[in-house]
């Protein structure tokens, strides 16, 4: 199919910020949802016009709310993005950064290892790491998952593992990983995903930060520990923190 997306009819497809960022624009932020998130905005957001207001483009894709960021979801995001280079023509270096939390922290890790444009860091909030475990985790998931490989050829326990930030590691490019975890998430729990990984990952040496945020539900960050996440954003966008 030919593609549709352009710059005039691109907020029916994401959310992005380019109305009130300042030029030049000077790095991407991708901010990928969560489970069953079909959230669209009208206006813009307060992440919007805090990334705006330092020349960094905001991005929120708005594809399939069950994608687990499968081949779909990785085409749509990179064609997001070639909307965005081609109309403010883009340097090819500007950095991107990849963001999100559960699905999305999921989705923020795995979209490195397939994207078009290559990432400069990772900042993830509570995600999904092992999904072969997250199929077993919680009785809403299994249909989600099954859902986003569908299509996909051979056994569902090989194909999650082609989305599965545990599974991928040995694909995962060498930039800077900022993974926060709370220690109390009930839906994705701590100690068979981001403990899993980080360890994993330490062990491989990649540079990895890792943020445990006590007495927190899911993807609940302390006021001091979101200043963080997003202290790491902007340094990776070029920005400081």
């Amino acid at each position: 199919m030919n593609r549709v997306m352009t710059k005039g009819n691109l907020r029916s497809y994401a959310y992005v910020n380019d109305s009130v960022c300042v030029k030049p624009i000077h790095g991407i932020v991708l901010s990928f949802f969560g489970l069953n998130s079909t959230s669209m905005y009208a206006v813009d957001t307060m992440e919007g016009e805090f990334y705006g207001e330092k020349g960094i483009l905001y991005v929120v894709p708005y594809y399939n709310p069950w994608a687990w960021m499968n081949r779909q979801a990785v085409a749509y995001t990179d064609e997001i993005l070639d909307v965005l280079f081609e109309a403010y023509g883009l340097d090819e270096k500007i950095p991107i950064v990849s963001t999100g939390g559960s699905m999305g922290g999921q989705a923020a890790l795995v979209y490195p290892v397939y994207a078009k444009r290559r990432p400069a860091a990772v900042v993830a909030n509570c995600p999904v790491c092992d999904m072969l475990y997250h199929d077993v985790e919680r009785p809403d998931l299994p249909r989600t998952l099954y859902s986003a490989v569908w299509n996909e050829e051979g056994e569902l326990e090989e194909v999650l593992k082609t989305l599965s930030p545990l599974h991928l590691m040995d694909l995962m490019p060498r930039i800077p990983y900022h993974i926060f975890h709370c220690d109390e998430d009930k839906a994705v729990n701590i100690e068979h995903h981001s403990d899993v990984l980080v360890k994993e990952m330490k062990k491989r040496g990649f540079a990895i930060t890792y943020d445990v945020v006590g007495g927190r539900g899911h993807c609940s960050l302390t006021y001091g520990m979101r200043m963080k996440y997003v202290g790491y954003i902007l340094e990776a966008a070029g920005q400081g923190r």
